[in-house]
């Protein structure tokens, strides 16, 4: 099961080109709705217009190679370690849910538009992966979800309770965990019930990438951007509006409690 693409199955009653619509379907949803979520809640405007701001309060110039420097911390730090997280666990899970979403999604679209047929065999580390990405999201987001958030963990309310802000995980917990049933079952031999899974994979891809305008998807493209600006205001000497980093709070003030979500 580990190693077969379960797309080249599915293309002996999906045509692959079908499968490659979905994909770029979703892709644009990906771009629209994170267009209208900016348009909506004027997050590119507060942004730039912060910068121009802080730029005219700025005690000391930046140079272009500290920016590059302050850039790759942001990268490395902020993005790639999630050093926003002063919860070891919640770091962890976010990681696992994170670097695992990249790896579920870049691997499917690859075997969707490279392999998507047996006649085009997909290397058996390529599905692999596809499986490990899989799987890393369903433990980062089932941690996260039942044991972790601050609702649950610490008030008590239960596990099952669902708000607006929990679509994006949700969802993508469900896309994730309903892919790797399908891809099961379908190599069972068991083809109402892989439909009926693949049912449901789709409904629950199709709810995560068009869900944006009303999910906190496009949290990922707004949050590095609130990072770097957290520090440029820190290396230029302004102060930012912005809730103090974990890995700082003795230079920017008292540790903010973090939101319960992503």
């Amino acid at each position: 099961m580990f190693i077969s693409n379960p797309f080249a199955e599915l293309s002996a009653s999906v045509p692959p080109a079908v499968m490659q619509t979905y994909v770029v379907v979703m892709a644009i949803l990906v771009a629209a709705g994170t267009l209208v979520d900016i348009i909506h809640k004027k997050s590119a405007t507060y942004f730039f217009n912060n910068w121009r701001n802080a730029r005219g309060r700025a005690k000391r110039r930046i140079g272009g190679g500290e920016m590059v420097s302050i850039a790759v911390q942001t990268a490395v730090v902020d993005v790639m370690s999630s050093g926003e997280f002063c919860n070891v666990r919640r770091r962890i899970a976010h990681l696992l849910g994170m670097y695992g979403f990249v790896i579920y999604l870049v691997t499917t679209a690859i075997m969707v538009f490279a392999y998507p047929t047996p006649a085009t065999p997909a290397p058996a580390a390529l599905a692999t992966l596809w499986y490990i990405g899989a799987l890393m999201v369903c433990l980062g987001g089932y941690w996260f979800w039942f044991f972790i958030r601050v609702d649950v963990a610490a008030e008590g309310n239960s596990p099952f309770r669902f708000v607006r802000a929990d679509l994006f995980v949700v969802a993508l917990v469900l896309s994730a965990t309903f892919g790797l049933v399908w891809a099961y079952v379908q190599t069972t031999g068991h083809a109402g019930w892989a439909y009926v899974f693949l049912a449901l994979y789709l409904i629950a891809t199709t709810v995560l990438f068009g869900s944006i305008p009303w999910s906190k998807f496009s949290h990922m493209f707004f949050k590095p951007a609130a990072a770097l600006e957290k520090r440029v205001a820190e290396a230029n000497g302004t102060r930012s509006n912005l809730p103090a980093p974990a890995d700082a709070p003795a230079r920017f003030g008292s540790v903010v409690k973090h939101a319960n979500h992503y």
